[in-house]
C-alpha cells in the first residue's frame, strides 16, 4: 500500500436498490447488538453477584472486560477488514458473537463468565467497522449514502439505550443469562442472510499486514481508556494517570509506525482525505458531549428522584424519541442545499443548549432533566450522522474498513473522556458543597451518603440525604455549565475547520 493522497468517490454513483436497502436492515442487527452490549449488565450484575459471587474485581472485569477489548482491537480489526474482506470478516464476527453469547448465558463461574464477554469484545470490534465499510461499498450515491450512515448512527445510539432496558425487563421476568441469549437469533440470521444480500469488498492490493502495529494500537488504546474510566469511579491517583501517560507514549509509537513502516495498519494518506481529519476529531469531541452528561442523569434518575433501576431505564428511553429524528433532518437539510457546517454547527449548538437546560434542574426536575437529555442528543446525533458521512466520503472505498474504525475508536475516547472530565468537575462540586461534618464515605459520592443516610435516625439521616442530593445535583449543574462550554467552543470550531476542508 502507499501513501499517496486518498482519492474521494464521485457523489453521483450508482444508485442503491432494495436488495442494498434490505441488506442495511440485515447490517443493523448486529451493530444494535454490539451497542447494546456496552450497557446489557446494567440491572444483571446483581443477579449474576448472587449466582456465580465473583470477587470485587472479578465483578469490575466482567462489567469491563467488553468496553476494553472492543475499544482496543477496532483499529486492527478495521485494517484486517480491508485485506480480507468485509463481509468475511463480518461473518467470522457473527459466529464469535454468537458462541460467546452462548457461553456467557451458561456461565458457571466468573471466570467463565469474563472470557467470554473478552470474547465478546473481539466479535464486536469485527462487526462495528465492518457494517459501516460495507455501507460505504454498497452505497455509492452520496445522498443515499448520507440517509444510510444517518439509520447507522442513529441505531448504534439508541442500542446503548436500549440495551440498559432490555436488560432490566429480562432479568425482571427470566435468568440473567437471558440478556446473552438475546443475541443468538440476530447473528444466525445474519450469517444465513449475509452470504446472499451482502457483497464482499477489500483493497485490491493491501500489501503485508502490519503486525507491530498490533500490540502497539492495544497498547496506545487500553491505558488510556483504562486510566480515564478509573479517574471517573474512584477519582485523581496516581496509577491511573500514570496508565494514561504510557497510553500516550505508546500512542506516539504508534503514530510513528504508521508515518515510517512500508505498509502501514492506519495509512497517513487517510487524513490527507478532504475533512477526514476534522470529522474524526469532531466526532471525538461529540462523544464527550453524550457520555459525559450520561454520567450525571442515570444517577439523577435513580439516587436523587428515587426512581427504581427499571423505572430510571424506562424514563430514560423518553429522550430517544427525538433523537430518530435528529440525523435524518440533518442528512435532508445538507442535501436541500445548506452548508454542512452550518449543520453541524446547529447541532453543537443544540447540544449545548441541552446542557444549558440542564444547568437548571433542581433535585426535583424530571421533566426538565429529561427533556435536556432529549436535546443534548438530538444534536449530538445530527453531528455524529454528518462526521461519519463526512469521513467515510472522504475515504476510498479500499480503506473504508480503516477510517469506520478510527472514528469508533475516536468515540470511544471521547466517551471515557467525557465521563472523566465532567465527572471529575461534578466530583468537585460535590464534595465542595458537603458539610464537613458529614461522615467520610458521605463526602466522597451520593451513593456512599445515602448509603450512611440510610443507617442514621430520623432527622439525621433524612438531612444528610437532602444535603447530599443538593450537592450532588449542583455538581451536576457545574458539569453542565463546562459541557456547554465545550460544544459552543465546538460549534465555532467546527464551522472553521470544515469550511476550510471544503476549501481545499
Amino acid at each position: 500500500m502507499t501513501n499517496s493522497p486518498c482519492t474521494t468517490e464521485n457523489s453521483a454513483g450508482p444508485r442503491a436498490g432494495r436488495r442494498e436497502w434490505t441488506a442495511l436492515g440485515v447490517l443493523m442487527l448486529p451493530l444494535l447488538l454490539v451497542s447494546m452490549d456496552v450497557s446489557v449488565l446494567y440491572f444483571a450484575i446483581p443477579a449474576i453477584s448472587a449466582d456465580l459471587e465473583p470477587s470485587g474485581t472479578q465483578q469490575l472485569w466482567i462489567f469491563d472486560i467488553y468496553a476494553f477489548v472492543l475499544a482496543g482491537l477496532l483499529m486492527t480489526m478495521g485494517s484486517l477488514g480491508d485485506r480480507i474482506g468485509r463481509r468475511r470478516l463480518l461473518l467470522g464476527g457473527a459466529v464469535a458473537f454468537g458462541a460467546a453469547s452462548l457461553v456467557a448465558a451458561y456461565a458457571d463461574s466468573a471466570e467463565t463468565l469474563i472470557a467470554a464477554r473478552a470474547v465478546l469484545g473481539i466479535g464486536g470490534a469485527t462487526l462495528m467497522p465492518s457494517t459501516m465499510a460495507l455501507i460505504r461499498t454498497m452505497f455509492t450515491d452520496s445522498a443515499q449514502r448520507a440517509k444510510a450512515i444517518g439509520l447507522w448512527s442513529g441505531v448504534m445510539t439508541a442500542g446503548v439505550a436500549l440495551g440498559s432496558v432490555m436488560s432490566g425487563v429480562l432479568v425482571e421476568y427470566f435468568w440473567w443469562g437471558s440478556v446473552f441469549l438475546v443475541n443468538l437469533p440476530a447473528m444466525a440470521l445474519l450469517l444465513v442472510l449475509g452470504p446472499i444480500l451482502l457483497p464482499e469488498s477489500r483493497d485490491p492490493a493491501p500489501g503485508r499486514f502490519d503486525w507491530p502495529s498490533v500490540p502497539l494500537s492495544m497498547a496506545a488504546v487500553l491505558p488510556v481508556i483504562y486510566g480515564l474510566k478509573e479517574l471517573t469511579a474512584d477519582g485523581w491517583h496516581v496509577e491511573y494517570v500514570v496508565s494514561i501517560t504510557v497510553g500516550l507514549l505508546f500512542a506516539a509509537l504508534f503514530v510513528h509506525r504508521q508515518r515510517t513502516a512500508a505498509n502501514p495498519m492506519i495509512s497517513p494518506a487517510l487524513f490527507r482525505g478532504p475533512g477526514f481529519a476534522p470529522a474524526v476529531v469532531l466526532n471525538l469531541v461529540s462523544a464527550f458531549g453524550m457520555m459525559g452528561s450520561a454520567y450525571f442523569t442515570t444517577q439523577y434518575l435513580q439516587s436523587v428522584l428515587g426512581k427504581s433501576a427499571l423505572e430510571a431505564a424506562l424514563w430514560a428511553l423518553l429522550p430517544s424519541v427525538p433523537i430518530g429524528m435528529a440525523a435524518p433532518l440533518a442528512t435532508s437539510l445538507v442535501q436541500k442545499g445548506v452548508d454542512r457546517a452550518h449543520v453541524v454547527t446547529a447541532g453543537f449548538a443544540i447540544a449545548a443548549a441541552g446542557y444549558a437546560l440542564l444547568a437548571l434542574a433542581g433535585t426535583d426536575s424530571m421533566w426538565l432533566v429529561l427533556t435536556a437529555c432529549g436535546v443534548l442528543a438530538s444534536g449530538i446525533v445530527m453531528v455524529l450522522s454528518q462526521m461519519t458521512d463526512l469521513a467515510m466520503s472522504a475515504a476510498p472505498a479500499e480503506r473504508a474498513g480503516s477510517a469506520s474504525s478510527l472514528l469508533e475508536t475516536g468515540t470511544e475516547f471521547g466517551g471515557a473522556l467525557g465521563m472523566a472530565v465532567l465527572g471529575s468537575i461534578g466530583t468537585a462540586v460535590y464534595r465542595h458543597e458537603m458539610p464537613s461534618s458529614a461522615p467520610a464515605p458521605a463526602r466522597e459520592t451520593l451513593g456512599g451518603a445515602l448509603a450512611v443516610a440510610g443507617q442514621l435516625p430520623g432527622r439525621t439521616g433524612d438531612a444528610l440525604a437532602v444535603a447530599a442530593r443538593e450537592a450532588f445535583t449542583s455538581g451536576m449543574q457545574g458539569a453542565a455549565v463546562a459541557g456547554a462550554v465545550v460544544l459552543t467552543g465546538a460549534a465555532v470550531a467546527a464551522t472553521a475547520t470544515l469550511k476550510r476542508a471544503r476549501g481545499k
